[in-house]
């Protein structure tokens, strides 16, 4: 056989091979497309997230610092009445019957107007503790079921303002390392598509093996997030 005839043998399967390369190419830039609007539609959908988790955390916050204001206000006022009582329970030990009897009733009208259920069972807590420990006086005001009334609406509400903002930082990881995913497979997309036009079968092969490899890193990082739905 003529090195013509061999030649001409030759051609048709170079000819088949490049023709099937380029249904390869146009297969995985199909595939890389997909993946890719995936990642991108997911990192939209965690941004979404991530907002709305801030918004939430930062009104949990402004209404977290309200409950502080307003339950240190009514610690102020009711420290007022506590050392208005202490004065008027001193009075009542007076030698002047009149002022005596007098300041009784205004302890009982302060303790009916001012006194809430939880501060009562504090000022009893403590006057208690004085009973059995006269050596240290005992702050109604330090009983901790008194400040739990008072701050836990704030605690609790400044808590779960954090773990709020906390999780918008998570959904915020999330994203960015989504859009990394989605430029390194734009890379994928861009080689595959110069592979799509070079004449050249090593070439093609080549960018070929440069873009899966990145596609197939980017993919396997874009996999080990979580889905998101709408």
């Amino acid at each position: 056989m003529s090195e013509n005839t061999v030649a001409s043998a030759k051609k048709p399967r170079l000819n088949l091979m490049f023709s099937n390369l380029e249904l390869v190419i146009a297969v995985l830039l199909g595939l890389v497309s997909i993946v890719t609007a995936y990642a991108s539609f997911q990192a939209a959908l965690y941004d979404s997230q991530m907002a709305g988790n801030y918004t939430k955390g930062s009104n949990l916050s402004t209404e977290a610092e309200s409950l502080y204001l307003e339950g240190n206000q009514q610690f102020i006022q009711d420290t007022q009445v506590l050392n208005r009582l202490s004065e008027l329970a001193i009075e009542t030990n007076s030698a002047n019957e009149t002022l005596a009897l007098d300041a009784s009733d205004k302890i009982d009208e302060l303790t009916f107007m001012s006194v809430s259920e939880e501060f009562g069972a504090a000022i009893a807590w403590g006057e208690a503790e004085d009973v059995s420990d006269a050596e240290f006086y005992h702050n109604p005001q330090d009983n901790e079921d008194y400040q739990d009334f008072l701050f836990s609406g704030w605690s609790d509400t400044k808590a779960e303002a954090e773990a709020m903002i906390a999780e918008g930082d998570t959904f915020n990881s999330l994203s960015d390392r989504l859009t990394l995913n989605t430029v390194l497979m734009a890379i994928s997309l861009f080689l595959l598509g110069v592979a799509a036009v070079v004449r050249l079968a090593r070439v093609q092969l080549v960018l070929m093996g440069t873009g899966m490899a990145i596609f197939l890193v980017a993919g396997a990082l874009t996999a080990g997030i979580p889905f998101v739905g709408l």
